[in-house]
């Protein structure tokens, strides 16, 4: 039943009209809210593990490489002095770009890797 309070109606506060019943809160058995902690610790280590990671990538031949970090942060680049070339820009910047970018596709495929292995046959929408 609603309750007036200064002007405003309110629903009632029963366990019954916030659906929770004998299954516990919001329906969830214990087992699957242990299950669910367990999932959140593990979601917690492999994201730090992966904070720590690091991916390299390699580009031109091996004139140019970039190492980076699980923070998505550069940590390293390497040039080939030989391809440096002061009448041709274009080109280094064009080894960066695409060893910046294979990197971050790497780092990407191995988060994805690590994640869906702690969530493989969990019945979680948009987790599988």
């Amino acid at each position: 039943m609603a309750k007036r309070k200064g002007g405003m109606f309110r629903p009632s506060r029963s366990s019954k009209a916030r659906g929770q019943g004998a299954a516990g809160a919001g329906g969830f058995s214990p087992d699957m809210m242990r299950r669910a902690q367990e999932l959140q610790t593990q979601l917690a280590e492999a994201q730090d593990e992966l904070k720590d990671a690091t991916v390299d990538a390699t580009v031109g031949g091996g004139v140019l490489s970039v190492t980076l970090g699980g923070d998505h942060r550069l940590r390293e680049v390497k040039i080939d002095p030989d391809v440096v070339d002061p009448d041709d820009t274009e080109m280094l910047q064009d080894l960066i770009l695409a060893a910046v970018n294979e990197a971050q596709d790497r780092l990407e495929a191995m988060q994805q890797e690590r994640m869906s292995g702690l969530t493989d046959g969990l019945p979680l929408p948009g987790l599988q």
